[in-house]
């Protein structure tokens, strides 16, 4: 049996967009994602969040169904236009009391809430008065508003996460224009990031100074990244798939641990690419108190001539293409999840010990890890055998990164229940729970149980 510490954290996770819906009630605010998925062309199938999972009016059975599993962890994140309408200004009462009340039931179900502040759902108000995080101001707004959730729940809540992802805001919002806002450009993306690292240092220097000593808590920021593993032992496949790691999650760690962006970044990417000052360097090297980690594939990388980078698709250049100057590529043996993403466990073994090697052993957290398949209820069961042997595989290599010395502390896996997958609509299901979206029935898939199991043992 495969025995995890005591105390490791096992949980599951959802963001507020992709299950709450309720997006015109409780003096909530308009998202980017509100306007974004009710723009024509943008979402498979026209669906949009609107009312997604319901989770707004559902929260309490839903919680009533974590404690069920015997869950003892779940990350959700805030909607800020349902603290700040838009995005700036007093505090909406109606916000601030249903995130309040969702807090307490967990804590009375024995269930400690992650936080997440930002899960993409930027106040539309802010995207039309300021430009979004393409304009430097917005790094304050999301301090302020940081601050008050601090006040407001920070007295129950001790684990407190920035931003989710802050690649896909960069890329996917602004280089590719396939997330919101949708914009495309080979430019804007390194100014967005650069946004979203001050904002963060912002925010936990204010944490760290203000809130920290009297509640106790952590705060950091959560990466996403898949491994990229040379395609031959020639060393420029070599040199290509460090290149790619590096333009991947270096991007956003390096500033966090090293104080500056990858050299090969700035030696590639040239003037596009925005300097710390030393006042943001200050407040944001050595801001993450752990480091969080979604990881979901691997793919091959090769060094790629000027030209031949590939498709530019997210999955061919997993930040912009032409500066990396990497072709990725999947092994056609490698099963597939529903989204095309190659399943290869060992990739994340290889990933942690990247983060540990590079940013001098991290306290880790996988704070997304999962995959997503063509569930459908048989007879009023959902069997996903194909699922579990993804989570005993992935979590088998977690636990022998751990043998090695990586200090992993905690997995959440995505997620909790099918959703609103962002541009896939609700075509994509990840979650270990059924969502039969005509009626908003939960129905917990095979591996629901098996996940309970695990965290009933601590293993498997």
């Amino acid at each position: 049996m495969k025995k995890f510490p005591e105390g490791f954290v096992w949980g599951t996770a959802t963001s507020s967009h992709q299950i709450e819906g309720a997006w015109l009630e409780g003096g909530k605010g308009l998202s980017i994602w509100d306007a974004f998925a009710h723009t024509p062309g943008k979402i498979a199938d026209g669906n949009t969040g609107d009312i997604a999972c319901d989770h707004y009016h559902r929260y309490k059975e839903d919680i009533v169904l974590m404690a069920s599993m015997g869950l003892t962890a779940y990350r959700f994140s805030i909607a800020w236009p349902r603290i700040q309408p838009l995005g700036r200004g007093t505090p909406n009462p109606e916000g601030i009391r249903f995130y309040s009340d969702l807090i307490d039931t967990l804590l009375d179900h024995g269930i400690t809430p992650w936080v997440t502040l930002y899960h993409w759902d930027l106040p539309l108000a802010l995207q039309f008065e300021l430009d979004g995080w393409l304009n430097p101001e917005t790094a304050r707004c999301f301090h302020d508003y940081a601050e008050i959730c601090f006040e407001h729940f920070g007295d129950r809540v001790k684990h407190w996460i920035t931003f989710n992802e802050p690649w896909v805001v960069a890329f996917l919002g602004h280089g590719m224009g396939i997330f919101a806002p949708g914009r495309r450009s080979n430019e804007e993306p390194y100014r967005v990031a650069h946004t979203l690292l001050r904002a963060h240092g912002l925010a936990a220097d204010t944490y760290h100074r203000r809130f920290q000593p009297g509640q106790g808590g952590t705060i950091g920021m959560t990466c996403n990244c898949d491994w990229r593993e040379p395609l031959t032992d020639s060393p420029e496949d070599i040199e290509a798939a460090q290149r790619a790691l590096e333009f991947f999650l270096g991007w956003f760690a390096d500033p966090l641990y090293r104080g500056e962006y990858p050299e090969v970044m700035r030696r590639r990417v040239g003037e596009r690419l925005p300097v710390f000052t030393p006042d943001d360097v200050a407040l944001i090297k050595g801001s993450n108190d752990f480091f969080g980690l979604n990881h979901y594939t691997t793919m091959y990388a090769s060094h790629a001539a000027p030209g031949n980078e590939g498709d530019g698709s997210p999955f061919d250049s997993a930040g912009i293409a032409a500066d990396q100057g990497v072709h990725l590529s999947a092994d056609p043996a490698w099963e597939q999840t529903h989204m095309e993403w190659s399943i290869v466990p060992w990739g994340i073994r290889k990933l942690l010990a990247w983060i540990h090697d590079r940013y001098g052993a991290p306290e880790i957290i996988v704070t997304e890890n999962g995959c997503a398949l063509d569930d459908r209820p048989v007879d009023g069961v959902v069997h996903d055998p194909q699922r579990i042997a993804f989570l005993k595989a992935y979590l088998g290599e977690c636990y022998e990164a751990m043998q090695q010395g990586i200090k992993l502390r905690g997995y959440f896996l995505w997620s909790f229940m099918d959703n609103f997958e962002w541009s896939s609509g609700f075509s994509r299901r990840f979650g270990i729970l059924y969502t039969d979206y005509a009626t908003g029935k939960r129905i917990p898939k095979t591996s629901a149980e098996w996940y309970q199991k695990l965290v009933r043992n601590n293993g498997f």
